[in-house]
């Protein structure tokens, strides 16, 4: 008898799981019960059975920031908000995850509900406001994470304190760089989440320069990037992309969620009813595929980019990354495509392994 792969037929279960028991539940409570069992998942002896389904082939590997990445495929910010999960998302097949949003203080975010799906549209609606456990708290957890052997690449996304004031975002941002850089892979400043009230206003040049050069002056040599919103004009992404290649960083991630809510298929009625908030999944991808090749027609080829932004397939990383990408991420997908997501992803890349993989940048 031919033993039964989970993984290759785990699509069509999750897909009933999801519509007769999750899509049932608050997001905030499905997402909660997701975490229990990826955390499961990260325990000693069954992390190294899951890795067994889902590693990525050896071909997958791509060599960037400095680091080798089992596959080029990893795991937005946003998911992982305190670094509970990174060990089995990685033994899932992921081949970096990006913790945080982390914040200098520890914040409960936004007042519930404060996340929504339109399932219609397989996208969803976050007002989340950076909830975390703080920097010192999180820092202590990666510390731990550092010494154990097949762990992901683990970057560390940090943003602005709800209750410090925009005018001293850059202190606020070198105090979390100054416990995470420490324990992290590679640091990302996001600037970009549109539920931090004034967060975005530091994408402007004269907010952005001072700001990411006191935050690379205090991250040393960890590698360096800055997360950028769909929503600006091109103009913008090109003068941002040329700032971060003046200033050194590392890379760009491209790009955070959006306020618009155009070519939604989920009634306009259900839209509004979920209120403010940055929308994710399928809509967004095509401005995040554009400002991606706005990017790298400006930055050196070693230059990292890393795209984010609607990716649900095999083919979607590997249209990213023929454009320019030196990296993709998810997020939404996992939710609507379930636990096997990222295994399935690197299954797909390795079928076209010229087009998917061996990246140097």
């Amino acid at each position: 008898m031919t033993a039964i792969d989970p993984a290759r037929h785990g699509g069509s279960v999750y897909r009933f799981v999801f519509w007769a028991f999750f899509s049932r539940l608050t997001p905030e409570r499905a997402h909660s019960l997701a975490a229990f069992v990826i955390r499961c998942a990260g325990l000693p002896g069954v992390r190294n059975v899951v890795r067994i389904l889902c590693k990525p082939p050896r071909e997958s590997h791509v060599v960037a920031l400095g680091l080798v990445f089992d596959s080029p495929f990893g795991l937005a910010a946003g998911f992982d908000k305190n670094a509970q999960m990174a060990i089995g998302l990685g033994a899932f097949g992921f081949g970096h995850v990006e913790v945080g949003t982390v914040t200098a203080h520890a914040q409960p975010g936004n007042p519930r509900p404060r996340l929504f799906r339109l399932i219609p549209d397989r996208a969803l609606i976050n007002r989340m406001g950076f909830n975390n456990d703080g920097a010192e708290v999180i820092a202590r957890r990666l510390e731990k994470l550092r010494h154990i052997k097949k762990r992901p690449i683990i970057g560390v996304n940090i943003g602005k304190s709800r209750v410090v004031d925009v005018e001293d975002a850059e202190s606020d941002y070198v105090t979390s760089t100054r416990l995470l850089a420490p324990v992290a892979d590679y640091l990302v400043v996001n600037v970009s989440s549109p539920n931090t009230p004034g967060l975005r206003g530091l994408q402007e040049l004269d907010s952005l320069e001072p700001l990411l050069g006191a935050v690379a002056h205090e991250a040393g040599s960890v590698p360096l990037l800055v997360k950028i919103a769909p929503d600006l004009d091109d103009v913008q992404v090109d003068e941002i992309a040329r700032l971060c290649v003046r200033l050194k960083l590392s890379g760009i991630i491209a790009t955070n969620t959006t306020v618009s809510r155009e070519h939604l298929v989920t009634p306009s009625n259900i839209v509004d009813a979920c209120g403010p908030g940055g929308l994710s999944g399928p809509p967004v991808a095509q401005r995040s595929h554009e400002v991606l090749r706005r990017i790298r027609s400006i930055v050196p080829p070693e230059f990292c980019v890393i795209s984010v932004g609607g990716i649900e397939t095999a083919d979607d990383v590997r249209a990213r990354i023929r454009d320019g990408a030196t990296l993709v991420q998810g997020y939404t997908g996992y939710i609507y495509q379930g636990p096997w997501w990222a295994r399935n992803i690197n299954r797909g890349l390795q079928s076209h392994p010229e087009k998917g993989s061996s990246s140097t940048r």
